[in-house]
């Protein structure tokens, strides 16, 4: 398989990943699904999405079988592997700024099991990390992927990430609007999206 080839079947293989990710994330989806799966909506949701990620790796892993490393510098590949790592560590810090189990979606099917009813939306968040970005788990998604660019595998992967998390942070914002109003609005207008460039722009 040709190397346009590969990078085709692989750029389709996101773009249904993008198309099918965002669909479940829309309101009309959550109205016809939430009464047949109930409190087990966000968790099936979650591991629909790592399944279709990991399968969307393998599509990759695929095409580009056989395509060779990059010849970079040494000095080179260690600037990548500490972006990589750097990106690790911003991951699981800004996780622990959320409740996870809420985030997974098993603390909604044990307070169903309880008979708590559990509240629909979350509060905005504007502490920890979001005070300098509104989107840390992106902004570690970035890092990540292309902290691991030592093959066209890996360049293509990062690629396409990268414009599958701008374009579902569009999305999402759009979501976040119609939720909170003026309060997101004041939000996205203090705080950037992926780049502390403001430094902490919330006190």
């Amino acid at each position: 398989m040709s190397s346009l080839e590969a990078h085709l079947w692989y750029a389709l293989a996101w773009l249904s990943f993008g198309v099918a990710h965002s669909l479940l994330a829309r309101d009309v989806a959550k109205t016809r699904l939430r009464p047949l799966l109930g409190a087990y909506y966000r968790l099936t949701y979650n591991i629909v999405a790592v399944f279709h990620l990991g399968l969307v790796w393998a599509i990759g892993w695929v095409v580009f079988a056989g395509q060779n490393r990059f010849g970079l510098l040494p000095w080179t590949e260690a600037s990548l592997w500490a972006l990589n790592i750097a990106g690790w560590l911003l991951l699981f810090f800004g996780l622990t700024g959320y409740d996870l189990g809420r985030m997974a979606g098993t603390r909604q099917i044990r307070n169903h099991r309880r008979g708590i009813e559990e509240p629909e939306d979350e509060p905005l968040r504007r502490d920890g990390l979001h005070r300098y970005v509104r989107h840390p788990l992106y902004s570690a998604g970035f890092l990540i992927l292309w902290g691991r660019t030592f093959g066209e595998f890996e360049l293509a992967t990062a690629l396409w990430g990268s414009l599958y998390l701008v374009v579902g942070a569009a999305f999402e914002e759009r979501g976040l609007l119609r939720l909170y109003g003026a309060d997101y609005a004041d939000y996205r207008r203090r705080v950037p999206a992926f780049i502390p460039w403001k430094g902490r722009a919330l006190r």
